[in-house]
């Protein structure tokens, strides 16, 4: 992942997208919301789609970890 970034120096470790101060949880919240990709990017015009993108692949990430971790992906 790119475009997101992990550094205890920047937002106190909170997963942001490189190069910015907006935080993944922040993109996640506003899609969450009802805002469009296009929407959160008017609002924020410094992130890119591929930003808003790489923020949805970063949840997605952790919630199939934690899925395996909690058993709940059964094998096939």
């Amino acid at each position: 992942m790119e475009r997101i970034e992990v550094n205890p120096n920047i937002m106190a470790g909170k997963p942001v997208i490189r190069g910015t101060r907006i935080s993944v949880s922040l993109v996640l919240n506003l899609l969450a919301n009802g805002y469009t990709p296009s929407r959160v990017i008017e609002a924020y015009p410094q992130l890119t789609f591929e930003d808003v993108q790489a923020a949805m692949q970063f949840a997605a990430s952790l919630a199939n970890m934690e899925e395996r971790s909690y058993g709940l992906i059964q094998p096939v």
